[in-house]
């Protein structure tokens, strides 16, 4: 029988009171390295897709489920147990939710003083806004994200994907590793304040320094390039439906690359288009000649042919182009994951190749409230008759408690 392979975080034992996106990209790193991560739900959690898979499996994939009535006293007893076996408490709520519980850092400390709480709530636990709830779009919109994401004279058009939500679950396992290794070198827990609100506004780029240094405001770039002076540069629509390819001419050997690649039609030869600097005054009009080239061919042709000629390019990728994409594929980064059911699940992989201790999906998502009954016997020893008097009371609930409830209502 072949053995498991290591992981980076075998051992550790996290408890996940994390929801939505941020908090469950942080504890699903930490989950592919590895770590026990038991995740503590409520009995209505509403699920995007498939639990097993789809969007809410991609998120809990490797985790354990239970459902506590964190509202009872006696559900939150059991928490209290559980942070006596665990080496991480994470969440993601605003500032006063887990203080309300008994579950802050200074509570749970009293009851493991070598704990490490991380708090992933969006705006930190001091300042005005702290007790503010926030989602990904909003902490964009106020970062100044959202203003940036448009054209010139265009109005706002914001980000089609969450970016603030994998930028703080990046951060939140980042914080969780770096606690980690304090407590190894010091023996200490310690309180992780994160404010998600920060980790997206790090990141907002060069127009930070502008901001910071040359006192500018937030001006958007549209597809400009940011590194140097560059003509043609976009995304151009390609034939089919939705099909784009990005194009980038920094230097003049380039430009005459690509008028060879094209067919030097006579608009290239125009003195509009003679020099980087004709070229990005009549920007508008250089881009509406290159698109009307692209049109006529698919974005797979066009990076092909500019690509050969030396020009950079290319393909504009959606979901379909990821799945085929060979470098992906010769990599083994799509992770194809067997379920309890006896079907297969195909999940983003890990991204971070370790070679003595490789991360790996070990399970799918789970079914809410999987795995309550086999945690509190495992780690708390709790008998059968303990586990239905809990759920009779309703304080915990199994999975096959939440289906029949659902079937009933």
């Amino acid at each position: 029988m072949t053995q498991p392979r290591r992981r980076a975080l075998d051992g550790i034992r996290i408890l996940d009171f994390t929801w939505v996106v941020a908090g469950p990209v942080a504890t699903r790193i930490l989950a592919d390295q590895g770590a026990e991560v038991i995740k503590i739900e409520r009995r209505d959690s509403l699920d995007l897709g498939s639990r097993r898979g789809g969007f809410t499996g991609n998120l809990f994939r490797g985790k354990e489920s239970m459902v506590i009535n964190m509202a009872d006293p006696r559900g939150r007893e059991i928490a209290h147990q559980l942070v006596a076996v665990s080496d991480v408490v994470i969440d993601n709520f605003s500032a006063r939710v887990m203080h309300n519980w008994g579950m802050d850092y200074t509570s749970i400390r009293q009851i493991k003083p070598d704990i490490i709480a991380v708090s992933m709530s969006g705006f930190g636990h001091t300042g005005p806004q702290k007790d503010y709830v926030s989602y990904g779009p909003t902490l964009q919109a106020l970062s100044g994200y959202t203003l940036l994401m448009r054209h010139p004279e265009g109005e706002p058009a914001g980000w089609g994907y969450s970016y603030a939500d994998m930028s703080g679950g990046y951060s939140g396992a980042l914080a969780v590793l770096m606690a980690l290794w304090h407590r190894k070198r010091t023996g200490e827990g310690q309180f992780v304040d994160l404010s998600q609100f920060e980790t997206i506004s790090s990141v907002v780029g060069p127009a930070l320094l502008d901001i910071l240094i040359n006192k500018k405001t937030l001006a958007p770039l549209g597809n400009h390039s940011q590194e140097a002076l560059a003509a043609p540069h976009g995304i151009y629509r390609c034939a089919g439906e939705d099909r784009w390819c990005a194009i980038t001419v920094f230097t003049e050997d380039q430009w005459q690359a690509f008028c060879r690649a094209v067919g030097a039609p006579a608009w290239t030869q125009d003195v509009c288009f003679s020099s980087v600097d004709q070229r990005l005054a009549h920007q508008d009009e250089l881009d509406r000649r290159v698109e009307a080239w692209t049109r006529q061919h698919t974005a797979e042709e066009v990076m092909t042919t500019l690509q050969h000629a030396g020009v950079p390019a290319g393909v504009v990728a959606n979901g379909e182009d990821l799945d085929r994409d060979l470098q992906l594929r010769a990599r083994g980064y799509w992770a194809r994951v067997p379920t309890p059911e006896g079907d297969e699940v195909v999940l983003d992989g890990t991204p971070i190749k370790l070679s003595a201790t490789p991360g790996y999906v070990a399970a799918p998502g789970p079914l809410l409230a999987e795995h309550t009954e086999s945690v509190l016997k495992r780690l708390l020893g709790y008998s059968d008759e303990d586990l239905a008097q809990l759920k009779t009371r309703r304080i915990v609930a199994a999975h096959a408690d939440i289906i029949a409830e659902r079937a009933q209502s």
